[in-house]
């Protein structure tokens, strides 16, 4: 639990700790019990509700009456005080959301990707779509806290562009962050989007399970987002969680780095459903039309498919071989697994993947490794994208202590 400060130099901290212990109780936490866990002075933390109060953050609930003394005043979340966006951006399909401060999905579109344009086309284009969905929400504008966008890897964090992700070839090099910005009159954040997953689970963790954490995620790519005493990593440059040059089968497909069974090639999409239908993976159709294939392929091992079952059993023993070494390092213990694709191979691959787990025997850490479903589903990605501007406003980092020299 991290503690508060009774320094005036650091009230941006003290509200924000606040705050996030308020929203991750349903019930609101009434003064003495905030400053029991928070260890701030029932002066300083009386200024601090006093603040969120008036900014419209947090209210006082009905006095509840237990026994003999004052009735007990909860502090409660308002969740419509503020709004954020998240974008992801996908080979397959491109979706949107409006979050409530609570987490709560507001409003929720999907569109077909945008192919084929130049940057100012795709960048209006994007921007028309988030002013359509706020527009439909009937959200004040003064309320949005900005647009979280998700994309594949490798990123520019500095100028908030996409580089060149093979599967977006439109958006290689389109500066983001401040096209979009200028589009849409909002702030903007760009994030890779197995850290924006990550944030996500974060922000949802009312039981805070996950301070050291991995999350897997299975899309169009596999990755890692990166839990460190609950804040994600980011990495220097933005880039953290590549993860699929990991060799997880030896005699694997040959990848485009040049070694054979690298983790992205080994599980990916394209080589399930290719394998099962006998097809090369040049011949697969468009994205959209591999997921459901997937899910068809899946729901054939479910049923008792022999063939169809053993192309899952060898993707689960190639995701658990790639989790127990990223987790030897991590020493995390704590793993969730999601992603676009997820839930479509979830019904064939979740219980072999126990079981590889289990009996893997790399495995160094001195405690079992937890499994856990992603909190969020499909829309994980766009969820933690919308996460990202809540976390940046609403969340207690150490590095919110430091004292700005100016």
């Amino acid at each position: 639990m991290r503690r508060g400060s009774n320094l005036p130099a650091v009230g941006t901290y003290n509200q924000t700790l606040v705050l996030d212990l308020i929203r991750r109780s349903p019930d609101g936490l009434s003064r003495s019990e905030l400053a029991e866990r928070t260890g701030l002075s029932a002066q300083t933390l009386s200024n601090v509700a006093r603040k969120l109060v008036s900014e419209g953050l947090i209210y006082e609930g009905a006095p509840i009456i237990a026994g003999k003394g004052k009735p007990r005043i909860p502090l409660l979340l308002r969740p419509q005080a503020r709004y954020a966006v998240g974008v992801h951006l996908d080979p397959a399909v491109d979706t949107i959301v409006l979050l409530d401060l609570s987490g709560t999905v507001v409003a929720h579109r999907e569109h077909p990707p945008q192919t084929g344009l130049d940057a100012a086309t795709l960048v209006a284009g994007l921007a028309e779509r988030i002013n359509a969905l706020l527009d439909a929400a009937l959200v004040r504008r003064d309320l949005i806290l900005g647009v979280g966008v998700a994309v594949p890897g490798p990123i520019d964090a500095r100028r908030g562009a996409i580089l060149e992700p093979p599967l977006l070839p439109a958006w290689h090099g389109v500066a983001l962050r401040d096209d979009v910005a200028a589009a849409t009159g909002l702030a903007v954040v760009v994030e890779k989007d197995v850290v924006a997953a990550m944030v996500g689970e974060l922000w949802t963790d009312a039981e805070q399970q996950l301070n050291e954490a991995l999350y897997f995620y299975y899309g169009a790519g596999v990755g890692a987002g990166l839990a460190v005493d609950g804040t994600p990593v980011h990495g220097r440059t933005g880039n953290a969680g590549d993860i699929a040059h990991l060799v997880v089968e030896a005699d694997g497909p040959r990848c485009a780095c040049g070694q054979h069974g690298c983790l992205g090639v080994a599980v990916a999409p394209e080589r399930l459903v290719a394998e099962s239908e006998g097809i090369a993976v040049a011949d697969l159709p468009a994205p959209s039309e591999l997921r459901l294939r997937l899910g068809l392929l899946a729901e054939r091992a479910r049923r008792g498919d022999t063939a169809a079952a053993a192309l899952f059993e060898r993707t689960a023993a190639s995701i658990a071989r790639a989790i127990v070494l990223v987790n030897n390092l991590l020493d995390a213990d704590a793993v969730v697994i999601g992603g676009p694709m997820w839930a479509r191979i979830a019904p064939a691959v979740a219980a072999p993947l126990e079981r590889a787990l289990r009996e893997n025997s790399a495995s160094t850490t001195t405690r079992p490794i937890a499994l856990f479903e992603s909190a969020l589903g499909t829309d994980v990605t766009s969820l933690g994208a919308a996460c990202l501007i809540l976390d940046s406003a609403f969340t207690a980092r150490p590095t919110d202590l430091m004292i700005d020299p100016r």
